[in-house]
């Protein structure tokens, strides 16, 4: 069975991320490599963003959030990116790496995603940072279609789940996007108990999207 890499914008190991790609894809074997791997906690504190738009979100693999540069990250995977397939795992929009091989960006995915299902009106962005909301909304609006984005950490509680999802109901979204590969599958459920509309799940979309292209699963 062919195993996909997967590269982590953080650290390796993250037996949470390959436990939720397998259960998006039964059967979706993965090599996974971190962009940070290999530096201590004090050379990441280096890698802090340097504004808002260059802000990207992860979780290290003791369980400890932070904040990163997206160049920073953007430097360090360049390098790591094969001639094949494989997924990068964050929903962020990358300029910077090798056009080499079949390279799965889920931001692109989630994009014609969208694009396909909602034609126009309201798009609903859970998102981890409070600085991404404009950059994350600009990436993902398009003609006649209003985002909107609500801040909610991963691994959250289910109070804050549920608050979150509250302010996202208020909004009466169409469509609604977890624009983050950190949120889950119980993510999901709880905040699906306060929406109607259909909810993308981004670690989700982009399994079954590199579970198709593989040759076995």
């Amino acid at each position: 069975m062919t195993a996909l890499p997967v590269f982590v914008i953080g650290q390796s190991p993250r037996p949470d991320i390959e436990a939720e790609l397998r259960a998006a894809a039964p059967g979706l074997q993965v090599t996974l490599r971190g962009a940070l791997d290999g530096l201590s906690r004090e050379e990441i504190a280096h890698l802090a963003p340097r504004s808002d738009a260059d802000a990207l979100f992860t979780i290290l693999p003791g369980g400890e959030k932070v904040r990163l540069s997206k160049q920073a990250v953007t430097e360090r995977l360049a390098p790591m990116i094969p001639k094949g397939l494989a997924l990068l795992n964050c929903t962020g929009k990358f300029t910077g790496l090798p056009k080499r091989g079949l390279l799965i960006e889920p931001s692109v995915i989630l994009n014609a995603l969208v694009a396909a299902m909602l034609k126009e009106g309201r798009l609903g962005l859970f998102i981890p940072l409070t600085e991404q909301a404009d950059t994350l909304q600009a990436e993902r609006a398009e003609p006649g279609i209003t985002a909107h984005s609500v801040t909610l950490e991963p691994g959250s509680d289910d109070a804050a789940r549920d608050e979150a999802a509250a302010r996202m109901a208020d909004f009466r979204p169409d469509l609604v996007v977890l624009d983050c590969m950190s949120y889950t599958r119980a993510d999901k459920a709880r905040i699906a108990r306060r929406l109607s509309c259909p909810i993308l799940l981004g670690i989700d979309v982009a399994a079954r999207a590199a579970a198709a292209l593989l040759p076995t699963v």
